[in-house]
């Protein structure tokens, strides 16, 4: 089989800290310790780029600071880590958009691969002046999608749908390669568009049976449009050297999490209109009681946080063995994160990605000789 893929998040949804930092999906950011900074950001950048991270996502939304903007300027602070720009497809013409990823792609030397977010909120959506309804949103991402991948090609695009319009419309920046798309959604209408367009579909951190089920459904979609898709899953982590600290930790960080803090968010959480959202908070039941959902699997990260709400919880050896159990369900992908961003890199880093290297599941994806030679600024320059 291919060796796995592993990738880490960049926390400018309101910054990190010692405790989790809640927010997302309409809800806004709680309060962190570490300010989402370019020194900060540039230093979990630098640690997932050296401990053999792929890329990094970075979120969207009202919430957070501007992706395109943030990783365009941390590309300069790090050489070969690529960045997975999350953004919305209605908020931003598929010609700019089109545009905005070829130069992305072009000044870095191939580092973008892009997280296409639907919306699941109508009223965070009203926000930017979007009124479309969640099935109008679907429809003009598919819209979006097949304008810019044509557009992508270099041909001369000419274009009258139900909700985007261009004429004659020809690109200058071809993005070299073209940056894969990353797509997620558990909705019947987001399972068309994966269908269509997704280079690699993203789940929530579900239970490895449901994810199957996810999977399966969305191969099946795909194979109709005669196509292939990879598949991804989007976690957090707390690795540690034996499953007590693990557990310890998981157990301070939800003592750190206020009950009224609780309610607040998921009464915030329940205007979402997305699939996904709605079976991330099924998982925890708004309760500190029973989040280990499936052994070590815990939900207690989505009690205050919207998205991602699962967490990967163990020793580094039985962290290992959870991620064997969703490759043997199709996962391919792995995108995590864990509370600080920067030492739980080190963490997952130098402790189970080692143990599944053993195993012969990964390797890291710059060689050991460029690891140690290669000064800030080079890669970049040398791929451009």
């Amino acid at each position: 089989m291919s060796h796995l893929k592993f990738h880490w998040f960049l926390p400018t949804n309101g910054g990190d800290g010692r405790q989790v930092v809640g927010g997302g999906h309409g809800v806004e950011a709680g309060a962190s310790g570490r300010p989402a900074s370019v020194p900060y950001l540039g230093q979990i950048a630098r640690s997932a780029e050296q401990l053999g991270f792929e890329a990094a996502l970075t979120p969207t939304g009202a919430w957070c600071e501007d992706a395109w903007l943030s990783t365009a300027m941390l590309s300069t602070v790090s050489d070969r880590l690529k960045f997975l720009v999350a953004f919305r497809p209605g908020l931003t013409a598929p010609f700019l958009a089109a545009q905005m990823a070829g130069t992305f792609q072009n000044l870095t030397g191939g580092r973008l691969l892009l997280n296409v977010v639907t919306g699941g909120e109508s009223h965070e959506q009203r926000m930017y002046g979007d009124f479309l309804d969640k099935e109008g949103r679907y429809e003009r991402c598919d819209e979006f999608l097949t304008i810019v991948r044509r557009l992508w090609t270099g041909e001369s695009v000419t274009f009258e749908g139900k909700h985007l319009q261009l004429e004659e419309a020809v690109l200058a920046q071809i993005p070299d390669p073209l940056p894969e798309i990353y797509f997620g959604g558990s909705s019947p209408a987001a399972g068309v568009v994966a269908a269509k367009h997704a280079d690699v579909y993203l789940t929530w951190g579900e239970p490895p049976a449901a994810v199957r089920e996810k999977v399966e459904w969305i191969r099946k979609l795909a194979a109709e449009e005669g196509r292939e898709v990879r598949f991804g899953i989007r976690l957090h982590t707390i690795a540690r050297d034996t499953a007590e600290e693990a557990w310890a930790e998981a157990d301070r960080l939800l003592a750190g999490i206020d009950e009224a803090e609780i309610a607040k968010v998921q009464a915030g959480l329940k205007r979402s209109e997305s699939e996904g959202q709605r079976r991330m908070l099924e998982l925890n039941a708004g309760s500190k009681d029973g989040l280990e959902i499936h052994p070590n699997l815990w939900a207690g990260v989505g009690l205050v946080r919207g998205g991602a709400g699962t967490a990967l919880v163990g020793s580094h050896r039985e962290i290992a063995d959870l991620i064997e159990q969703y490759v043997a369900v199709g996962i391919e992908e792995f995108v995590l994160s864990g509370y600080p961003h920067l030492e739980e890199s080190y963490r997952f880093g130098e402790g189970v990605l080692p143990e599944l290297t053993r195993r012969g599941l990964w390797e890291h994806p710059a060689p050991v000789q460029a690891r140690a030679s290669v000064p800030f600024g080079a890669a970049a320059k040398a791929a451009s």
